[in-house]
This record gives C-alpha cells, structure tokens and sequence, in this order.
C-alpha cells in the first residue's frame, strides 16, 4: 500500500507542530511527562509569579516554577509547584519566599532552615509574604520610620503644649524674662570686662592685694626671729605654770571653800552670836536702844559738859534737865 504525498505532508506537519509545542513547554520548563523532583508552597499572592521563573537557594538556582494551581475558586490560595533539578539537601523547616525584582524576573528563593529532617519530593515546603528588592529597602528603614513617626508626633505634642503654654500673657512674661536675661548678660560682661581689667592693669585691686600680701610676708620674714623669742618666752610660760604646783592651791582653795560654806551654814541655821544678831530681831533691837543710849551719852556731854567735868574754881555744877534721847543732827546720822 502506497502513501500519498498529502498523507505525508500531513504526518510531518502533525509530527512538527507537536515537537514544537513540546519543546516549548519544555524551554518553559513544563512537560507533560511529570517527571523528576517536585516540591510545593502554598501563597495567598504569588506576585505575578509565572511557570519557568528560578528558584534559588543562596543565590545558588535549584529549580525552577513548574505550574501555579488555585486551592479554591476565590483564588484565596495558590499553590505553586517547584520542579527541583536535582534532590538537594534542603531542611525541613525552610522557608519559600517570592522575590519581586521591578527590574528582572520575580523569582522563589528558599531560605534554609537548621532542621536535620530533609525535604523530599512531594513535601510541603512553608512559605512567607512576598518579598522585593523595594521591599527588603523599606523593611531596613521601617523602624527608622517608625522612631521619625513617633519623633514628630511627640514634637508635634510638645508643640501643642508650647502653643498652649504660650498664651498672650506668657507671651509677655516671656519677654520680660528674656529682657532681663539680656541685660544681666550685658551686665556680666561688664563685670568679666572690669574683673579683667583689674587683673590686667599692674596697679589694680588684686594687683594691689597681691603687693600688700608680699609685703605683709616680708614683714613676717623680717620678724620671724622676734616671733621664735615670743614663742620660745611663751613656751617658757606655759612650762613654768604647769611646774607650779597648782594641785596644792585648787586643794588648799576647795578648804578653804569648805570652811566658808561650814561658817555660813552656821549663821545661816542660827548658832552662835553672829548669828543670832543676823536672825534674831529682839538681839538687834536691844543693839540699837544700846546704840541709842551712847549717842544721847554722848551728845549730853556735848551740850552739858559741866554736868560731868567742872574746871572753874568759881563755877558751879550745870543743874539743866539731861538729854533723853539723842540730838538730831546724831540721829540724822545715825
């Protein structure tokens, strides 16, 4: 049986077309013989991801896509199949991230985990949220966001409290303070330009200070030889009180405290004379009336004194009334 030429052209057309959509499916890293090691990872956004994008591990490309399947028809989950080239040595607890590249191909990279169990064909290997090279820039700068986001909200509180603080009266106590801090400033130039000056200047106050205190220290140096005499007579002095025998005197002075105390314990308690003329009144009264009869005694021989003595051959004895009490001018003294 001969074939005809139509038949042929036909068989080769058929033949071409299917090796050219296999090798296809091939470059793109699809075939439709499922053969070889597959791994899997389940995303809620793949990112744009498609069939035959790599798949790295330490930048090292282990694989590549090999299809991207939904979990339900609400698209809430993909599941993307890794075609491994070869089973690596791949933990258990590693982790498949997609990587978006703005500039390139998005791809999966696997970060390694430290499990000893091994992923094999067919596991389920965890994923993460996406990830991008813009991506991976803000997640270095988000807590530096963050702080510069809770920096200019506290600046933006103390604000507030400034511009509640600072109402039209503060305002104007404000001023004032600063109006004062201004001129206490310009007086404590003053005070450091005339502190200056007198440091400065060779006959100034501290200038002065400093010459009267050379001379007084002269002075001393001049003088230390009569200050070493004064100090040595001192010396001297406080040697010969403590060789005094001061011992004996306090002693001698505490008995002679303790009779005196004895002598007017006595006149105080009433015994003796002395101390019945302190404390007894009749003593005294007869004391005084004594005293009273001397002075009229005697103020009558003033008065009569020929009533006592008579020195006249011709005279003759006073025979006046004598004095009962003294005269006056004797009782004014008395």
């Amino acid at each position: 049986m001969r074939v005809s030429n139509e038949t042929k052209v036909g068989a080769l057309t058929v033949i071409a077309v299917t090796i050219i959509i296999l090798g296809f499916n091939f470059l793109k890293g699809k075939t439709f013989f499922k053969s070889g090691t597959f791994i899997y990872a389940k995303y809620a956004d793949t990112k744009g991801l498609i069939v035959s994008n790599p798949v790295f591990v330490n930048g090292f490309q282990v694989g590549t896509v090999f299809e991207i399947e939904n979990m339900n028809n609400n698209l809430s989950e993909l599941v993307v199949c890794i075609k491994l080239n070869q089973l690596y040595k791949i933990p258990k607890n590693s982790i498949a991230t997609i990587q978006e590249n703005p500039l390139g191909t998005n791809a999966i990279n696997i970060i390694q985990g430290t499990s000893s169990s091994l992923i094999v064909s067919g596991d389920t290997i965890q994923s993460a949220p996406a990830t991008s090279l813009l991506g991976d820039l803000m997640n270095e700068l988000s807590p530096v966001g963050e702080q510069v986001k809770n920096t200019i909200s506290s600046l933006e509180l103390v604000l507030n409290n400034v511009n509640k603080t600072l109402n039209d009266e503060n305002r104007q106590n404000f001023k004032v303070i600063l109006d004062n801090l201004s001129a206490t400033t310009i007086n404590l130039n003053k005070s450091l330009a005339s502190i200056e000056g007198m440091v400065n200047q060779q006959n100034g106050s501290i200038a002065k200070t400093a010459d009267n205190l050379n001379a007084f220290t002269a002075n001393l140096n001049q003088n230390n030889q009569k200050i070493s005499n004064i100090l040595t007579n001192l010396d001297s002095t406080t040697k010969s009180i403590k060789d005094a025998d001061l011992y004996e005197t306090i002693k001698t002075l505490q008995t002679t405290l303790v009779s005196l105390n004895k002598t007017i314990s006595k006149l105080n308690n009433g015994n003796g004379t002395a101390s019945k003329l302190l404390s007894d009144p009749a003593m005294y009264n007869q004391l005084q009336s004594t005293i009273k009869s001397v002075n009229t005694l005697v103020d009558d021989i003033k008065v009569h004194p020929k009533r006592y003595i008579s020195v006249s051959v011709f005279g003759k004895k006073d025979k006046r009334t004598p004095l009962t009490k003294p005269l006056s001018d004797t009782v004014d003294h008395e």
